[in-house]
């Protein structure tokens, strides 16, 4: 059986792996992975729209890993639009770097139910393999945080190198094109971010529980006995 301080430790890691769990699963299911604003190029140049008109111009993007939706501007007013990036959409961006940024956190959501899993175990008794006991729970942590941080390293090469913005925006767009003016990383893109911080804390806090802390002990006082005592 453990002690009272690594319980405590334990129980507080497996609290922050299901936490990275929900974290995870909450990033991968809301369409708010990034925003932009998109410029209507086509309609600007028609009317040869000057720095004050361009504003009629300027529409609204936001997508996730498989659902978005945006606002066009080109002259006539706002149309909102929703969109799904499955079946369709996919074939026209880069399917593969897309289907692995998804394995990427389904492979982490895994490992951080593992990791729950173990942390939970540790915290009831000391376990005899190795692989179950502290050394597993970093194995475990590691490869969920790294699975993140490949992740959400795959999506910003998606954005910045393969113009992924501008893809979406311009998917069956065939009379009007959009160019990108400014975008931006939205929460479910740090909730990604924050899952991998939580498992990095989780190991620190498998590291501080092997940590062997001295023990206080008071000392008693050990009574000299002499032949004069023992006469008295």
């Amino acid at each position: 059986m453990p002690g009272c301080f690594k319980r405590t430790l334990f129980a507080l890691a497996s609290l922050i792996s299901f936490a990275s769990f929900i974290l995870i699963l909450v990033a991968m299911g809301t369409p708010k992975w990034m925003t932009g604003k998109i410029l209507c190029k086509t309609g600007a140049d028609l009317v040869n729209a000057t720095d004050p008109e361009l504003v009629k111009f300027i529409g609204e993007i936001y997508y996730g890993l498989f659902r978005g939706g945006k606002v066009r501007q080109c002259g006539l007013g706002g149309r909102r639009s929703k969109f799904t990036i499955f079946p369709h959409m996919v074939k026209k961006l880069n399917t593969g770097l897309h289907m692995m940024i998804i394995m990427f956190l389904c492979v982490a959501i895994f490992f951080s139910l593992v990791s729950f899993g173990f942390c939970i175990l540790n915290a009831i008794k000391v376990p005899y393999r190795a692989i179950t006991g502290p050394a597993g729970l970093c194995l475990w942590n590691f490869l969920a945080g790294g699975f993140i941080v490949l992740s959400v390293t795959s999506f910003m090469a998606a954005v910045k190198l393969h113009r992924l913005t501008e893809r979406i925006a311009n998917f069956q767009e065939n009379v009007f094109q959009f160019i990108i003016l400014e975008e931006e990383f939205e929460d479910c893109f740090w909730l990604c971010v924050a899952g991998a911080t939580a498992h990095a804390i989780n190991l620190l806090l498998v590291a501080i529980s092997g940590i062997n802390f001295p023990k206080i002990k008071t000392k008693t006082e050990e009574a000299n006995v002499t032949a004069e005592d023992i006469m008295y």
